[in-house]
C-alpha cells in the first residue's frame, strides 16, 4: 500500500469518528474541527471534548463554530492544503435537533439542524473523493428532512453520488441498539456503497451484541470509587434515596415498575413514577432508573448517559450506573480508549460518538472504494472491541 490516504473530521467530538480511521493502515487523519458545545445555554468550548480527542487521535482539533466560520479559514488553521486534498471527509453534525427523543423536534425546525447544508460548503473548497455522515434517522425520515435534500442537491451539483440509508448497528456488531442514518457521498467516477454491501454475504452473531459479551468480565466496582487498574472503570456516587431505589430493583433487566406492589414502594418511588403508575401511564417511562439486560443489546446510548434516571443505564447486577468504561465498550469504543475531562463530559463523550466499532468499519468500506479491493470480513473489526472472527456468520 502506498501513502495512506487523508482524512478531515468535522464536528469531530470526542473522536468516535477518527478512531475507527486512524486505527485503520490505509488512513491518516490530518485535521478535525469542533465547537466543544455541551448543552445548548453553555458556553462554546464547555465539552471538552477536544482534549479527549487528542489524546486518542493525535491531532490537536480546531475550536470553531462551524454554524458561522468560513471554512477556508477553518480549513487553514488545520493546516490543509488544496493541493493534497484528503480522499475522506467525515462531518457528523449535532443530531439532538433532529432526534424523536426530544418532543419539541416534531413541531419545531431547531437552528443547529442547518449545520448539515455546512458540509456541502467543505467538500465544494476541499473536494474530497468521499463525504461521509452519521447522524439520528430522523435526518432521513423526520419531518424537517428537507436540511438533507438540500444537502444532496448541492453535493450533486459538486458531482458526488449518494447512499442513504438508516441501519441499526447490531446488525454490524454493535453491542447497543442503537438506529442511524449512514449517507456515503462519492465524487464521480468512483462507484459509491454502503454499509449494506460491505456486510452482502455476511451477518454477526446476535449473542455477539449481548451487554454479557461486552462487558461481563469487567471487575465489580462500587458507586463512586474507581477501579485501580483502570481510573475510566468508574461511575458516579449516588445519593441515598437513589442508592436505596437502584438496591431493590431486581437485576437482570428490571426497573422501577417492578417496585410496585412492594411494601416500600411508597418510600422509593419519586412524585412522577407514583403519577404514572397511578394514572396506568407508563410508555417508556420504564427506562428510566432500568437495569441492562445480560443477554441483550444495551439501550440507547445518549449524550445524557451519565445517571440512572435518565435512562436503562444501570448495571445488569451491580447497584450503579455503568461506568465510563463500561459505557464506552457498549459505544464500541476499543478498551485502550482514553476519555478527559469531567465524569459528567466523558458520558456525554460517549453518547455524542460515533461508535468507533463503525466508524472502523466505515474506513473499510472507504478503503474499498477507493482501492476497488472488497475487504476480507476479518479485517472490519476493529481491535480492542468485543466482536471476533468466530461472531461473523454467513447468510
Amino acid at each position: 500500500m502506498g501513502a495512506p490516504w487523508l482524512v478531515v473530521d468535522l464536528f469531530s467530538g470526542a473522536g468516535g469518528m477518527s478512531c475507527g480511521f486512524s486505527r485503520h493502515s490505509g488512513f491518516s487523519v490530518v485535521g478535525a474541527a469542533d465547537a466543544q458545545m455541551g448543552k445548548p445555554s453553555a458556553a462554546a468550548g464547555s465539552l471538552g471534548c477536544n482534549e479527549t480527542y487528542a489524546a486518542n487521535i493525535g491531532v490537536a482539533p480546531v475550536e470553531a463554530d462551524l454554524a458561522r466560520a468560513d471554512p477556508a479559514d477553518v480549513c487553514q488553521a488545520m493546516g490543509l492544503s488544496v493541493a493534497r486534498p484528503p480522499a475522506v471527509l467525515a462531518a457528523c453534525p449535532p443530531c439532538t435537533g433532529f432526534s424523536r427523543v426530544v418532543a419539541s423536534n416534531h413541531l419545531r425546525d431547531d437552528h443547529r439542524n442547518a449545520l448539515v447544508g455546512r458540509i456541502a460548503d467543505y467538500a465544494a473548497l476541499l473536494r474530497p473523493d468521499i463525504v461521509v455522515i452519521e447522524n439520528a434517522r430522523e435526518l432521513v425520515t423526520g419531518r424537517f428532512g428537507g436540511h438533507l435534500g438540500g444537502l444532496l442537491a448541492s453535493l450533486a451539483d459538486l458531482s458526488y453520488q449518494p447512499v442513504v440509508a438508516t441501519h441499526y448497528f447490531t446488525d454490524f456488531g454493535l453491542p447497543q441498539r442503537r438506529e442511524r442514518a449512514i449517507i456515503i457521498a462519492a465524487l464521480r467516477p468512483l462507484r459509491v456503497r454502503g454499509l449494506a454491501d460491505l456486510w452482502r454475504g455476511w451477518r454477526a452473531a446476535p449473542k455477539a451484541t449481548h451487554v454479557r459479551r461486552a462487558i461481563w468480565d469487567l471487575p465489580p466496582v462500587q458507586a463512586g470509587e474507581p477501579n485501580q487498574a483502570d481510573p475510566l472503570h468508574v461511575s458516579p456516587a449516588f445519593r441515598a434515596q437513589v442508592r436505596r431505589r437502584l438496591a431493590a430493583t431486581p437485576p437482570d433487566g428490571g426497573s422501577w415498575v417492578d417496585l410496585l406492589g412492594q411494601p416500600e414502594a411508597p418510600a422509593l418511588l419519586t412524585p412522577a413514577m407514583a403519577g404514572r403508575a397511578a394514572r396506568g401511564d407508563f410508555g417508556s417511562h420504564p427506562d428510566i432508573y432500568g437495569r441492562m439486560w445480560w443477554d441483550r443489546p444495551a439501550a440507547t446510548i445518549k449524550r445524557e448517559c451519565s445517571h440512572v434516571g435518565n435512562g436503562r443505564y444501570a448495571h445488569p447486577e451491580q447497584d450503579r450506573l455503568c461506568t465510563v468504561r463500561e459505557m464506552s465498550i457498549l459505544q464500541g469504543f476499543p478498551r485502550d480508549y482514553q476519555f478527559t475531562g469531567t465524569l459528567a463530559n466523558m458520558y456525554r463523550h460517549i453518547g455524542d460518538a460515533v461508535p468507533p466499532l463503525i466508524s472502523y468499519q466505515l474506513a473499510g468500506l472507504c478503503a474499498w472504494m477507493l482501492s476497488d479491493t472488497r475487504p476480507d470480513p476479518a479485517d472490519l473489526l476493529l481491535p480492542g472491541c468485543q466482536l471476533t472472527t468466530g461472531d461473523l456468520l454467513r447468510g
